[in-house]
């Protein structure tokens, strides 16, 4: 399996597999995991989940550690434009002929457990791609693995790792489906992550999520540390550059540095990185230097998070997706626009919130094009405009390509901003458009 287009052929088989009806365990992740000598049992690892907010505590958390010195791993999800984006060693992402001989040996183990008698039940896709990423940052001694889970924590494929520390971000509504209809029960299986005797960074908000958050690390005795005592973040500027800040904690002071993401959201995430690493450094022994927390916080890339994709007029790209998400990017656009109007691009898969999303955003937006989001979960479109109009925002239907040329003169001619969200699979297209189907961490 040498050539990219065998590898995409195999990508495709594993893209078939799904998480539809297959009821929630570790059974067959371990299994899989066994069948290939337990890459997992080899990483030193943080391990990170929360609704919103922990692919950028992770990359941030990565970003310090790849400046301090160490060989990192990064396993994140969903991808962007590449699959390949998920599974990263020193900050770039994994080449074909890598993932080629993962498949090799990660496919065919998976398919000899599920043809054993009375195997647990089907590989899912998830639990292939988790496979693969332990065993590449095996292979290549990875000193440290920042690993994000997908959408849970409990029955999460990543929680067969034991992590030296890990940190919950904020919890909000999403993935009912799977995770519960109740901010508790979401904060319980988020909570699933928490190991015995390991330290746990908390930024969860909401006071219900917080105290099942809080009791879970009392049950298992893991220190618990709440983000936003233990560090305080001050921002000094903000423009489309960036957000100019200083951090101090009980241990040190980080700072005058540039955070190129830009949000008050990321100021949250930032104190959970640090609080986090700083637990990483107790647990391990270790010292991270003063200029590597600087550098690192400020070359950390994570696209597609109020990404400035062109100054005049301004046009950003997120990939929010719920409620919680929206409320934050919200903030964000009145914080940057500053008085300017807002045009929104958006696109919504169907089992989203889509009339939580457009009233957390009501406030913050002008009007908005609705545009088809380029995956099979996408619903009528009818429905998302639909949802936008009844949020109160004069709302049209479009193309993506239409929908930006029209956005952007009616930025040129309002003096406004646009701003482009509501799916990572929207954002991954407008990447493509923008970038071409090139890695998007290679090269600033």
């Amino acid at each position: 399996m040498s050539d990219n287009l065998t590898v995409q052929a195999a990508l495709e088989r594993m893209f078939r597999r799904t998480t539809l009806g297959i009821r929630p365990g570790l059974e067959m992740i371990r299994a899989l995991l066994a069948e290939i000598a337990n890459p997992e049992r080899s990483l030193v690892a943080l391990h990170v989940a929360g609704t919103n907010g922990k692919g950028s505590v992770c990359a941030m958390a990565e970003s310090v550690l790849r400046a301090a010195g160490y060989r990192t791993g990064l396993y994140t999800s969903p991808h962007l434009l590449r699959f390949n984006e998920r599974i990263r060693v020193e900050g770039r992402s994994i080449p074909d002929e890598r993932l080629a001989a993962l498949l090799e040996t990660v496919e065919p183990a998976a398919l000899r457990v599920e043809t054993r008698p009375n195997p647990p039940r089907p590989c899912t896709f998830f639990e292939l791609t988790t496979a693969m990423a332990f065993e590449h940052f095996r292979r290549e001694a990875a000193e440290v693995s920042v690993i994000e889970t997908g959408m849970g924590g409990r029955w999460d494929a990543t929680n067969v790792i034991l992590p030296a520390a890990a940190a919950i971000c904020d919890i909000g509504f999403d993935h009912q489906n799977y995770l519960g209809a109740s901010i508790e029960a979401i904060a319980g299986e988020k909570a699933g992550i928490i190991k015995p005797g390991r330290p746990v960074i908390s930024g969860v908000r909401d006071p219900r999520a917080s105290e099942i958050v809080e009791r879970a690390a009392r049950e298992r005795g893991a220190p618990l540390i709440r983000s936003e005592e233990a560090v305080a973040l001050r921002r000094l500027g903000m423009n489309w550059d960036g957000q100019k800040l200083s951090a101090e904690t009980p241990s040190r002071r980080i700072g005058p540095f540039r955070l190129p993401l830009l949000g008050d959201h990321q100021l949250r995430n930032a104190a959970i990185a640090i609080a986090l690493l700083e637990s990483f450094e107790r647990a391990a022994g270790i010292e991270i230097p003063d200029d590597a927390w600087r550098r690192g916080l400020e070359t950390v890339r994570w696209p597609a998070r109020l990404q400035v994709l062109r100054r005049e007029p301004p046009v950003l790209l997120d990939g929010g997706h719920n409620p919680h998400a929206a409320e934050a990017l919200a903030a964000a656009l009145r914080a940057l626009a500053k008085g300017r109007p807002v045009a929104l691009i958006a696109g919504l898969v169907a089992d989203k919130d889509h009339a939580g999303f457009f009233r957390a955003l009501a406030s913050a937006v002008r009007r908005a094009w609705i545009v088809p989001v380029p995956c099979e979960r996408a619903g009528p479109v009818e429905d998302v405009e639909a949802a936008a109009r009844a949020a109160g925002i004069a709302a049209a239907r479009n193309t993506l390509d239409t929908a930006r040329a029209e956005a952007v003169e009616w930025a040129v001619e309002n003096g406004g901003v646009v701003c482009i969200a509501g799916s990572l699979f929207l954002a991954g297209a407008t990447l493509a458009a923008e970038y071409g189907d090139r890695d998007l961490f290679d090269s600033p």
